[in-house]
């Protein structure tokens, strides 16, 4: 008797996900390198944490645009540090397979759609809690990956 095995691959639709441009002035998606308060990149030290997010520059006051077709999945609240308040807000999201969070963001709404381009919100003011950071979007997926593949 003769067997015949076949391998079947399983491929994420997530797999080849490449985000748009998540903040107005910054159509590479740049990411924030090193500054007086650290380092932008997922897995920089954070004194003793680890940060689980990748850091995407955003001028305080931005437009801050839907990366691809996406649903709203409610606010995120940031920090439980009321110093921290005026940029303590964010958005949860999901689409093309993936969930991310986006910090640092006053959505314009919570739920619902919003298609690749279109307005999600402001980017909050980082300089008036982080004199001298550079300003940017914290994206975090849900599970706490690494987000960078998607950059």
């Amino acid at each position: 008797m003769r067997r015949v095995f076949v391998l079947l691959a399983v491929l994420c639709v997530c797999d080849g996900v490449r985000f748009g441009q998540l903040c107005s002035g910054n159509s590479a998606n740049s990411q924030r390198t090193s500054d007086k308060w650290g380092r932008g990149n997922y897995g920089a030290r954070r004194g003793d944490r680890l940060h689980k997010g990748l850091d995407i520059v955003c001028s305080d006051g931005s437009i801050v645009y839907a990366p691809f077709d996406v649903t709203l999945n409610g606010r995120v609240t940031v920090y439980n540090d009321p110093t921290k308040a005026a940029i303590n807000s964010g958005i949860n999201l999901s689409g093309q397979g993936l969930c991310f969070k986006l910090f640092y963001v006053q959505p314009d709404r919570t739920s619902g759609m919003v298609r690749a381009g279109q307005r999600l919100g402001v980017m909050l003011p980082m300089q008036s809690v982080y004199p001298g950071i550079t300003s940017h979007i914290h994206v975090q997926m849900c599970d706490r990956s690494d987000p960078t593949s998607h950059f």
